[in-house]
């Protein structure tokens, strides 16, 4: 902001509150951005031809499909978040 010093402290805190709230929502953005993504490379991976169901073998392909994109993701997560901590010290 270019008028931040001449802010009120109260005026302060609200639009650090305010940039923080925007922050979160783009991690949110991000994320189901990428989850989008994922679903369209676990679709394509396990899926050879829609039908009315999903049979047994397609939907365990989806399921580890995904569930190996969260623990991968998490772990990502955790690590840069991490790093951002050893950073700010």
């Amino acid at each position: 902001m270019d008028n931040f010093d001449q802010l009120s402290t109260s005026e302060k805190a609200e639009a650090t509150e305010l940039q923080k709230m925007i922050a979160i929502e783009q991690q949110k953005a991000q994320f189901q951005a990428q989850v989008h993504n994922f679903t369209d490379v676990c679709w394509d991976k396990c899926v050879d031809s829609p039908g009315s169901k999903l049979d047994y073998r397609t939907e365990t392909c989806l399921v580890n499909c995904v569930e190996r994109f969260i623990d991968t993701t998490l772990s990502i997560t955790n690590r840069f978040t991490q790093m951002v901590q050893k950073g700010a010290h």
